[in-house]
């Protein structure tokens, strides 16, 4: 072999290396899981369970919930599966996730030369949850609702990386999940006390 193309093969091995560390440098970070398994349960003197989403993401713009790691609607799924525990012989709560939307606006930046020489707020994100838990016997009868509706919101800077865009993500769906998990277990202990057991 040419004393040539060992140079070329050797550059070509350090390209392909420069390359695969340029790739694993841009991969997504992974976000922790939002779990809620570290709370006391809420005990619902019931038989069942069931969540039902009346909330249907658009799929198109401004709705960017499923681009997240974790929406809405899997954060409050994964939040009654950890935090509802049924232990009764007899009814069935239902929690009804009514809104679980992530809304994105751009914002209108500076532009020209003083922009250029600054990094704005290029996009506003706002989360809103709205969610129901009704309490009935198995012909259908109410026997009591709680309901909570929470929303934050956070704006993004135009330079940032996914990696950050994800994580601003993630810190906004862990801060209004926590809103959410105060709102409802105290409307769930000041309208549906009766059906707890502790």
């Amino acid at each position: 072999m040419k004393k040539t193309s060992l140079i070329h093969l050797a550059g070509a091995a350090v390209l392909a290396l420069s390359l695969g560390a340029c790739e694993s440098n841009m991969q997504t970070r992974m976000q922790p899981e939002l779990t809620y398994g570290h709370l006391t349960p809420l005990q619902l003197n019931v038989a069942s369970l069931e969540v039902v989403a009346e909330y249907k993401s658009s799929l198109t713009a401004p709705n960017v919930e499923l681009r997240l790691p974790t929406s809405p609607e899997k954060a409050i799924r994964r939040w009654a599966g950890d935090r509802l525990l049924v232990v009764g012989t007899s009814g069935t709560a239902r929690l009804t996730i009514i809104n679980a939307s992530v809304i994105e606006t751009s914002l209108k930046t500076v532009g020209g030369l003083t922009g250029a020489l600054t990094k704005e707020q290029s996009e506003r994100y706002d989360v809103a949850i709205e969610v129901r838990l009704d309490i009935s016997d198995g012909s259908g009868t109410s026997y009591g609702t709680a309901n909570a509706s929470v929303g934050r919101w956070i704006t993004v800077r135009e330079d940032a990386s996914l990696n950050e865009r994800e994580q601003a993500w993630f810190n906004l769906v862990e801060a209004v999940m926590n809103d959410f998990n105060g709102e409802l277990e105290k409307n769930i202990r000041l309208y549906l006390g009766g059906w707890l057991t502790q």
